[in-house]
């Protein structure tokens, strides 16, 4: 009986169905195997036609890949963990979409997981993800200490955003999230108001922290003396947004706008304002934080700082792929930016706040 020859290793691997081999995409494509395998890992530095020529071939042949015994093959599973906070918040959602988005481009597969602003419980997301062999690790913000993100980056690349943080295979990106609220305090300013109330976010957070400091800085800039009692906590959700107002309102104290630290909590305290029989923007303007879709279709529609979450996942998995092929990442957020809509407008003949509350 005649021997039967069976396909390479790194045909079978990279083929999908069985027919059609990594061999024959690079014979039609006239290039080496070698080199549509690092086309499709995304580790090839070739010329454009070499790249259109593979493209072409892929498709003209129905080949498909197998991605995990591509990897495989490299030493690669070609999945990138993401630790988040909370699945289904609206504005990492976006940030998600982005990371996977520009991921699923590349071939590579993110994996998910929560740690609910915990840092123990990151630190256990984190272990999970290396468990499963994932190549590299990206962490949107979190309370994870920088000493422990450190730590990981020694064992595989990391991408960390909400920090400003500089280690050996570690990539940072940071919104400037002081700017932000510097820049709505002032939107406010410029409209004439003087009291303006201001709803944090979880002091915990680095990023509410920064949007405090901003708020106070445009105050000290127009020489407008920063009021504790306008201040009220908040924990970025919407409930706690209404909760924040309602106790604004209940200390009568005067103000004839509003800046929360975030667009849910600023939505929330719009119902706050209306259950009090206060209109917006004619009796109290409103001002939010991040710019989330729902924001556009508020009544009214919310003026709003663009904090551009999908770039920041975009970003944030451009530059994990970026250091998989070895190189070092460069890339730099979008300026934030105010977002004039319905909810904000001069004070001049509107009732202050506290006069209805």
């Amino acid at each position: 009986m005649p021997h039967r020859r069976t396909s390479s290793p790194s045909a079978s691997a990279a083929s999908g169905d069985g027919s059609v081999t990594l061999q024959m995409v690079a014979q039609a494509a006239g290039v080496s195997a070698s080199t549509v395998s690092r086309i499709l890992n995304g580790t090839a530095v070739v010329s454009e036609d070499k790249k259109q020529a593979v493209d072409e071939a892929i498709a003209r042949l129905g080949f498909v890949p197998n991605p995990m015994a591509r990897g495989l093959a490299g030493g690669r599973t070609l999945s990138v963990g993401v630790v988040t906070q909370s699945i289904d918040s609206p504005f990492y959602g976006v940030a998600l979409r982005g990371i996977e988005d520009e991921l699923d481009r590349a071939g590579y597969t993110p994996m998910f997981v929560s740690g609910h602003w915990n840092a123990s419980e990151e630190a256990r997301c984190i272990e999970m993800l290396r468990s499963r062999r994932v190549d590299g690790i990206i962490v949107l913000t979190g309370r994870l200490s920088d000493a422990a993100l450190k730590q990981t980056a020694k064992a595989l690349p990391v991408v960390a955003t909400g920090r400003r943080l500089k280690a050996p295979n570690l990539f940072s990106l940071d919104f400037d999230n002081f700017e932000g609220a510097r820049l709505a305090t002032q939107h406010l300013i410029s409209l004439g108001h003087q009291r303006i109330a201001f709803i944090a976010g979880n002091t915990e957070h680095p990023d509410a922290n920064e949007r405090l400091r901003g708020y106070r800085a445009a105050l000290e800039a127009a020489g407008i003396a920063f009021k504790p009692e306008l201040v009220a906590p908040g924990l970025f959700h919407e409930e706690s947004g209404m909760l924040a107002a309602e106790r604004l309102l209940d200390t009568r104290q005067r103000f004839t706008a509003l800046f929360a630290a975030n667009d849910q909590m600023a939505l929330g305290a719009c119902l706050a304002l209306q259950r009090h029989s206060l209109r917006v923007p004619q009796d109290v303007s409103v001002m939010g934080f991040d710019d989330l879709s729902m924001s556009r279709y508020s009544i009214p529609p919310l003026s709003t700082v663009h904090h551009p979450a999908y770039e920041l996942g975009q970003g944030a998995a451009c530059a994990m792929l970026c250091m998989l092929r070895g190189e070092k990442p460069v890339f730099e957020l979008p300026h934030p930016r105010v977002v004039v809509r319905e909810s904000t407008a001069s004070p001049a003949g509107a009732h202050a706040a506290s006069s209805r509350a």
